[in-house]
C-alpha cells in the first residue's frame, strides 16, 4: 500500500474505510470500538475484506456524492460500467430520532453494457481472533465466531448467494444490493427498500450542509472536512472520537502505533469549538452532556480520556496475531494514556464553554451546571498549574513543566473569567484575576529561552515545540509581540522540512521522531498568517492540501520525504486545524490572493 487511499463512510454510531478500489478493508460493528469484522488494514492476510475483482481492461475512480458522506466507486472499461455507492444510514425518523443502525449498504448501480465482476466477501469477526464460518440460509449469508464471544454478522442480496461466496463471475444488467448488519432483519431487505434509505441519507446529509456555513475560499475542503468530524461523532453519547482506527503507525515499522477509538477531551473540545463556529448546535449540546456527566467529584481528577460510552478504564492490549499495517506491530486496543495527568485539558475544556456560550447564548440548556464546571475548574487549575504534566504530546516518561501545558492553564482562569462577566458572576473575579496574572507572569519569565529567542517546549529547555504557537491562538500574547514573532520564525527555521513540521525534534520515550504532525503544519501555517506573512500562508496552505489523499481526507502524520499519509485515520485534529486555517486564510480577499500569487 502506497498510501491511505481510503475513503470513510459512517452514521454516527459506527463507520468503515473503503479503498480506492472498493474494498472495505476495516470496519468495527456494532459501534466504531466494537472488534472489528472486516481488518485487512491491520492484517493483509488473516483480517478479512469485502470487495470486487474485476479484469484488467477496467479503470476506477472514486468520489463522493457532492455534500454528502456517500462514497461512489466507478468500474468502467468503455462499454460496461458500474458503481458502488457505500454508506450507512443515517436520517430522522418520524419521532425526531435518528435511524443509524449498526449496518451499512452497498448499492450496485448498473450504468451500461453487461460488466462481470467477482465477489470477494470474506469477513473475520473479532479482530480475526477466532475462526469465522461463514453459511448460505434461505433469507441470507450469516458469519459467525463459536468462540466465547459469540459474534454474528449478516448479509442480504438479490444477488446468487451461491455464486458469490463461492467467487464466481456475476453480471451486472441491473441495479443490486448488498445489507450487511449486525443484526438479523424482521423484515427481509429489498432493492427498493435499499434505494430508500440511499435516498434517505443523502437527504440527511444534503440538509446537515445546509446547515454549515460557507465561505468564499476553500469551501470544499471545510465542507469535506466538517463532514469527517461529524462522521467522528458518536450520537448515543456525544462523545467525538480522535480517529476510527487503531494501531495505524506514525512511521512504518516503528512501534508508535495507538488506538485512538476513543474520546480525548483535548481533541473533542477542539473539534467541537471549530463546528460551534461552523453553526451545529446539536454535536455541541451532545457533548456538553457527555462532558457534565462525566465532571468527577471534586476529590477526582477529570481523565484526558474516555471510552465513547464514558468508560473511565482503557487498558491497553496487544493483539499479536495480527502483523498490523504492514507489518507495523504490535496492534493495540485500549490505551495506556488514560491514566496520565495533562494540566492543559482545563484550558481547552473552558476556551469551549466560553465559545458556546457565545455563540449560543440564548440556547445553552445546563447553564447551571456549566457554571459548577466553571469554579470546579478553576479551584483544580489553582491547586496544581505548578505541577509539572505527561503535556499534550503524551510523554511516557517524566513530568516536565510544558509550556503549552502552562498556557492552557492561564487561558482555564481567562476564560473562566469570561463565563463569569456573560452569565453575571461577579464575586469571584477579584480573586481569579489575580490568579491568571501569576500565572502569566510565570509563563514570560520561565518559558522563553534569550538563546533560542523563542519559548519553548518546557521551562529551562532550548528545545521548540509547535504546540507554543497556539499562545495566541489562545489569547495569551498578540500576533505582533515580539517573543511571538520570534517564537514562530524560530519554529519555521528549526522544526520545518520541506515545508511540514516536526512537532518536536527532542528524544521522547520512542527515539527522535520521523514523520510530520500534520495539526503542527496548519498550526504554522496559521500563525504566519497572523503575524502578517499571508502569501507565505497561502503558499504553504494550498501545498499542504495536496497532500491529502484523492478525497481530501488527512490522517494524524506525513512522512517527510514521499508525503505518504501515516497515523490513525481520518484525523479530528488534522481535520479541524485545516478548518480554522482555511478560515483564517478565506478572509484575504481573492483579489489579494490574486495579486500575491502573480508578484
Amino acid at each position: 500500500m502506497d498510501n491511505l487511499d481510503y475513503g470513510i463512510i459512517g452514521n454516527c454510531r459506527s463507520a468503515a474505510l473503503i479503498s480506492k478500489n472498493g474494498s472495505m478493508d476495516w470496519c468495527c460493528l456494532p459501534q466504531f470500538d466494537s472488534p472489528s469484522v472486516f481488518g485487512k488494514l491491520l492484517d493483509d492476510k488473516i483480517g478479512g475484506s469485502f470487495g470486487f475483482e474485476i479484469d484488467e481492461s477496467y479503470s476506477i475512480t472514486q468520489q463522493y456524492i457532492d455534500n454528502t458522506v456517500i462514497l461512489v466507486t466507478s468500474f468502467s472499461n468503455g462499454l460496461d460500467a458500474f458503481e458502488v455507492r457505500d454508506f450507512m444510514p443515517r436520517y430522522h425518523k418520524e419521532n425526531k430520532t435518528f435511524h443509524s443502525p449498526p449496518e451499512f449498504i452497498r448499492y450496485i448501480k448498473h450504468i451500461s453494457g453487461k460488466p462481470t465482476v467477482k465477489v470477494t466477501y470474506n469477513p473475520k469477526l473479532e479482530y480475526a481472533k477466532a475462526e469465522t464460518k461463514t453459511y448460505i440460509k434461505n433469507d441470507f449469508i450469516v458469519s459467525l465466531t463459536d468462540n466465547e464471544a459469540y459474534d454474528t454478522l449478516f448479509l442480504y442480496t438479490d444477488l446468487d448467494k451461491e455464486k458469490l461466496i463461492k467467487g464466481e463471475e456475476l453480471t451486472i444488467t441491473s441495479d443490486h444490493f448488498f445489507l450487511v448488519g449486525y443484526h438479523e432483519k424482521l423484515f427481509v431487505p429489498t432493492l427498493k427498500m435499499a434505494f430508500l434509505e440511499h435516498e434517505r441519507t443523502k437527504v440527511y446529509w444534503l440538509n446537515w450542509m445546509e446547515r454549515t456555513t460557507s465561505f468564499n475560499s476553500y469551501d470544499k475542503q471545510i465542507a469535506r472536512s466538517a463532514m469527517t468530524l461529524k462522521l467522528l461523532s458518536y450520537d448515543k453519547t456525544g462523545a467525538i472520537l480522535a480517529a476510527v482506527t487503531t494501531s495505524l503507525p506514525e512511521t512504518i515499522g516503528e512501534v508508535r502505533n495507538w488506538d485512538y477509538r476513543f474520546c480525548w477531551i483535548r481533541d473533542a473540545s477542539m473539534v467541537i469549538k471549530v463546528m460551534s463556529s461552523l453553526g451545529h448546535k446539536n454535536i455541541a449540546k451532545r457533548y456538553l452532556k457527555f462532558v457534565i456527566n462525566l465532571i468527577p467529584d471534586k476529590d477526582e481528577k477529570l481523565q484526558i480520556m474516555y471510552g465513547i460510552n464514558g468508560e473511565k478504564k482503557l487498558t491497553e492490549e496487544f493483539l499479536d496475531h495480527l502483523s498490523g499495517y504492514e507489518n507495523s506491530s504490535p496492534v493495540r486496543i485500549g490505551n495506556a494514556a488514560y491514566k496520565q495527568k495533562q494540566n492543559d485539558i482545563y484550558g481547552i475544556l473552558m476556551d469551549m464553554i466560553h465559545q458556546l456560550l457565545l455563540n449560543f447564548n440564548n440556547d445553552i440548556e445546563d447553564g447551571e451546571a456549566l457554571w459548577n464546571i466553571t469554579k470546579g475548574i478553576v479551584w483544580v487549575v489553582d491547586k496544581h498549574w505548578q505541577e509539572p504534566d505527561k503535556g499534550i504530546w503524551e510523554f511516557r516518561s517524566e513530568d516536565q513543566h510544558f509550556t503549552f501545558s502552562k498556557v492552557l492553564c492561564w487561558t482555564a482562569v481567562d476564560k473562566a473569567i469570561k463565563v463569569a462577566k456573560l452569565l453575571g458572576k461577579t464575586s469571584k473575579l477579584a480573586r481569579w484575576k489575580l490568579l491568571e496574572e501569576a500565572i502569566k507572569d510565570d509563563i514570560m519569565v520561565n518559558a522563553w529561552s534569550d538563546k533560542a529567542q523563542a519559548f519553548t517546549q518546557s521551562y529551562g529547555s532550548e528545545d521548540l515545540d509547535a504546540s507554543v504557537l497556539l499562545m495566541e491562538s489562545y489569547g495569551f500574547i498578540d500576533a505582533k509581540h515580539p517573543k511571538y514573532v520570534s517564537t514562530v520564525k524560530a519554529i519555521g527555521r528549526e522544526l520545518s522540512f520541506d515545508g511540514l513540521l516536526y512537532r518536536y525534534k527532542n528524544q521522547d520515550d520512542f527515539g527522535l521522531p520521523s514523520s510530520s504532525f500534520t495539526i503542527c503544519t496548519f498550526w504554522y501555517i496559521n500563525s504566519l498568517y497572523k503575524i502578517g506573512e499571508e502569501t507565505t500562508a497561502v503558499k504553504h496552505f494550498d501545498k499542504l492540501l495536496s497532500y491529502s489523499n484523492h478525497l481530501g481526507l488527512f490522517s494524524e502524520d506525513l512522512d517527510f520525504k514521499t508525503k505518504r499519509l501515516l497515523g490513525n485515520f481520518p484525523q479530528a485534529y488534522s481535520h479541524l486545524a485545516l478548518i480554522e486555517t482555511a478560515i483564517n486564510l478565506s478572509k484575504i480577499t481573492n483579489d489579494e490572493k490574486v495579486k500575491d500569487v502573480l508578484s
